[in-house]
Parts: C-alpha cells; sequence; structure tokens
C-alpha cells in the first residue's frame, strides 16, 4: 500500500521535525483504519504517514472491534491498543503515554472520549478530522427520503448541533471539503481559525491503460455507507436499463467492501450487472474500466472513488453531490447531471467517443494536480500545527464558544459516561 506525503515533499531540515522529533500523537479512531475499503481509511493512513514523517511517534487507539480487512499497524511501527467505552482505564492509559497530540477520528469520537483527554492530557492539541460532516449527509438523506428540497445553510438537527459543538471543544478541525469549510465559516458562521481545509490527495498512476485496452462500465463503494447503496439501486433501476440497451455488449462491474447479500442478489449475468464484491486493490480494477459511473444523490465530503478513477485516467459521470468539493473552473472528468436519462446518454457517449473521453481523462489530470497534490498542502498543515503547539493557550483564549461548551454541554456526556461505569459495575458485583 503506498502513502502519501512523501518525504520529497518537504526537506529533512524542517524546523517542524527538528521540534516535534520527540513529539507524540493520539489518535482515537472511530473504527481502525481500513484503506482499502473506504476513502476515510485511506485518509487516516495519510494522517498516519504525515505524523510519521515529522518523526512523530504515533499510537492509535479503538473501541472498535477488529476486523479482518484493517491494516496491519504493528508493520508499519505503530503502537495501537483496544480500549473500552466508559471505563476509567482509558483514563490511565492516557495519563501513561502523555501525548503532546490527540486526533479524533469524526465528531463521534471526540464526544465519547473529549471531556477524557481534558482532564488526562489538558495541554494536548486536540484535532478533530471529520471524514465529511455527518450532519449534512444525514440532513441530505432525509431530505431524499422524504422527497423535499434542502436548504444546507438551515439545517438545525440534532447531529448538526452535536457535530459544530465538537468542532467549537477542538483547537483544530479538518475538513476534506473547501465548500464544506465555506458552509461552516459563511452561514454557519465559525472561525475561520479552528477550521483547516486538508482533501485526500491523490495523483496520476505512472501507466495508464489507452482507451482501446480498456472496457465496460464500474461502480465502487463500501455498502455499509449509505449513499453508496443508495447510488446502486439507482444503477440497477434508471440508468443501467438505458446503457444496456444501447450497447448490449456492455457489463456494468460492482465493486466494493462489506456488500451483503442484498449487494449480491443484484447479481445478474444476463443484464451485464456483475457484482464482485470487495477488491484488494480498487485502482487496479478501476484501470480496466472504460467508464466510472457515481449516481450519488445525497452525501457529503469528497469522493474518493471519483479521485481514484482521475488517478487511474477513467472518466467518470456523476452528480452534483458527487462534484461537490471537488469541482474548479467547471471542469470534471468526465460529465455530471441529476437527471438520470441524460445521465445515462453522457455515459454513452464518453464509452463511443475516443475525443470525448481523452479530453475528461486530461481534465482529471489536471484536477488532480493543481487541487488534490500533497505537495500543495504539506508544508502548511506542518506550520499549521507547529504553530498550534507552540501558542496553544493563546488559541484557547480566543475560543471563548469553545471554553463555554467544555464547561458546560460537555457535562453531559461526561456524567453519562460516569453513570454507565457505575451501572456497569453494579452489573459486575
Amino acid at each position: 500500500m503506498e502513502l502519501l506525503f512523501c518525504c520529497n515533499c518537504i526537506s529533512e531540515k524542517s524546523i517542524f521535525v527538528q521540534m516535534l522529533k520527540q513529539e507524540r500523537v493520539l489518535i482515537i479512531g472511530k473504527v481502525w483504519p481500513e484503506p482499502n475499503s473506504s476513502a476515510a481509511g485511506k485518509r487516516m493512513m495519510q494522517l498516519i504517514s504525515f505524523f510519521q514523517l515529522k518523526k512523530i511517534e504515533v499510537i492509535f487507539v479503538s473501541a472498535a472491534k477488529t476486523t479482518d480487512f484493517q491494516v496491519d499497524l504493528k508493520q508499519l511501527d505503530i503502537e495501537f491498543q483496544q480500549v473500552q467505552l466508559n471505563d476509567d482505564s482509558f483514563d490511565a492509559y492516557v495519563k501513561s503515554k502523555a501525548p503532546d497530540i490527540v486526533v479524533f477520528d469524526r465528531f463521534l469520537s471526540e464526544e465519547q472520549f473529549g471531556w477524557r483527554i481534558d482532564e488526562c492530557a489538558p495541554n494536548a492539541i486536540k484535532i478533530l478530522n471529520t471524514e465529511d460532516l455527518h450532519f449534512l449527509r444525514g440532513a441530505r438523506e432525509e431530505a431524499l427520503r422524504k422527497g423535499e428540497k434542502i436548504d444546507v445553510t438551515k439545517i438545525r438537527t440534532d447531529l448538526f448541533q452535536r457535530e459544530l459543538l465538537s468542532i467549537y471543544r477542538s483547537d483544530l478541525t479538518l475538513l476534506v471539503s473547501q465548500f464544506e469549510k465555506n458552509l461552516l465559516t459563511n452561514h454557519y458562521l465559525l472561525p475561520e481559525e479552528l477550521l483547516y481545509y486538508l482533501p485526500v490527495f491523490e495523483k496520476k498512476q505512472k501507466e495508464i491503460q489507452t482507451f482501446e485496452d480498456r472496457k465496460d462500465f464500474m461502480f465502487i463503494g463500501n455498502f455499509y455507507h449509505a449513499p453508496n447503496w443508495d447510488a446502486l439501486k439507482v444503477l440497477k433501476s434508471e440508468i443501467w436499463p438505458r446503457i444496456k440497451k444501447s450497447i448490449p455488449e456492455a457489463k456494468l462491474h460492482i465493486y466494493g467492501a462489506y456488500p451483503g447479500q442484498r449487494v449480491f442478489d443484484m447479481n445478474n449475468v444476463k443484464e451485464g450487472f456483475i457484482v464482485h464484491g470487495r477488491v484488494e486493490n480498487a485502482i487496479e480494477v478501476t484501470e480496466k474500466a472504460k467508464v466510472s459511473l457515481v449516481p450519488l444523490r445525497f452525501g457529503a465530503g469528497i469522493k474518493g472513488k471519483l479521485l481514484e478513477a482521475m488517478g487511474a485516467g477513467t472518466p467518470s459521470v456523476t452528480t452534483e453531490i458527487g462534484v461537490e468539493g471537488m469541482l474548479f473552473d467547471n471542469m470534471w472528468n468526465g460529465k455530471f447531471t441529476n437527471d438520470f436519462e441524460l445521465f445515462s446518454a453522457f455515459a454513452i457517449e464518453l464509452y463511443q467517443d475516443e475525443n470525448k473521453w481523452t479530453i475528461a481523462q486530461e481534465n482529471g489530470f489536471e484536477i488532480l494536480s493543481k487541487y488534490f497534490s500533497e505537495s500543495d498542502f504539506s508544508l502548511s498543515f506542518e506550520m499549521k500545527i507547529q504553530d498550534l503547539l507552540k501558542n496553544r493557550d493563546t488559541f484557547r483564549q480566543k475560543n471563548i464558544v469553545g471554553s463555554l461548551m467544555k464547561h458546560h454541554t460537555v457535562q453531559s456526556s461526561k456524567y453519562l459516561s460516569k453513570w454507565i461505569m457505575e451501572k456497569n459495575k453494579e452489573h459486575k458485583d
């Protein structure tokens, strides 16, 4: 597995490397990292790689069950520990490790463990890695279910409140989408100094298959993720029948982690709708396809499958949700529309027209080079963390709302956790 944040991006004589040579980061994961299963897993490994290249000791903990597909952290020289929710043993563990930086992977981890970090490692800077804005994805899913339009600037759900409180309680929040950063600052008026735009990185593959060497269509996605399951149903019922009618010899290959029986039940060789399930290397199957189909109707963040398609030189057809946070100067690696009849027509056109296919491919390479290159973000991210470490108290004094949140709202999570601990003790007795 190739990790980004390559050593060539930043000089080994960096001030940051010298200053943090013996520093320690504790990463609290909602799940164990699976870079071959999702963009979230890939993002986490990029963050881990960044810290390791800065000579910072990495410790990864999670309360989740281990899986057969998680990355081998021991092989990467990363200390790891399965921890317990609502248990004081975590406090003792944190005190023994004395981290300088704590990263929460998703706001749910900050809710569960943030107050413990405040008590056991108060001097550690707290970084929230959002993956995507859960409240935005959730509100869009609910609107789709109800058949309603949604104004993303007026979301006021419980999830919205919880996620924003988590952002305020953190010293820095990482966002993979510039759209989401703008949404938080321009419409929800969050202080810009609390937010940092750091996308998932991708680059062009060294060897690119030609138009003639490719065939068929593809879709890939982790099927634990609701937007992917919804997109698959749209492909099966609305899009693929139109494409198959126009290109009878074509097949649509479905790949992805955690498919479950409901996904495999869609397999139909006669219809050319082929469900493969999990693959070890997403790039290998993506670079064999002629066109990637991604009809997302809801979601948030940026889409790893579309970045990988660009890196593999595979044009894509997607929706406005698909291109969100990834569309610059209206240039795309193919076509996008919310009209699924037009979506199908675009897919057929790209599949059959080599000239339009090649232009789309080149657009994808340009997007990656200009907007998703590690070298464009590594140094600034390095300096941001350096500034936080050196001026932690000054940053926190400015974050008055965050201070109030720690004092008041976090108490509910804290005392609920303590209540659960007491009930667990009673049960053991």
